[in-house]
């Protein structure tokens, strides 16, 4: 009979926390989309909320990941959303002409050259080294 030692019962225990963090990660994302089902602008302000990132920022800290790794997320973060922003003024005025899927998909190709462009600048300036 096989005996379980130090090394699987941390395996058990990370296992467990993965779950943990799916599931809690998932009720947000849910949260959010029901309370856009309920009322627009309400749902607008809880999805404009960083809940993920900040919810990644506690599960970093809860893992005991070093101070700068920690900044590093928050301050990356900030650097990455920017160039997601055009996409909420785009993407309504592509839908009402073209329909969700294809305005979804120009958004999102939108979405990856302004990075792409952004992240080029950013480097290219010396602000930030974002690829």
């Amino acid at each position: 009979m096989r005996r379980a030692g130090p090394t699987a019962t941390y395996t058990g225990r990370m296992n467990s926390w993965l779950w943990i963090k799916y599931l809690l990660t998932a009720a947000v994302v849910v949260v959010v989309s029901e309370f856009a089902r309920r009322n627009d602008k309400l749902g607008g302000l809880v999805a404009a909320l960083p809940l993920i990132t900040v919810l990644s920022l506690v599960w970093l800290q809860l893992e005991q990941q070093p101070v700068e790794k920690i900044a590093n997320h928050a301050r990356y973060t900030f650097w990455y959303v920017l160039p997601t922003l055009p996409m909420f003024l785009v993407f309504p005025w592509l839908l009402a002409r073209w329909g969700f899927w294809p305005a979804l998909g120009c958004s999102l190709v939108l979405t990856l050259a302004l990075f792409a462009a952004f992240a080029w600048c950013m480097a290219r300036l010396g602000v930030v080294d974002l690829l």
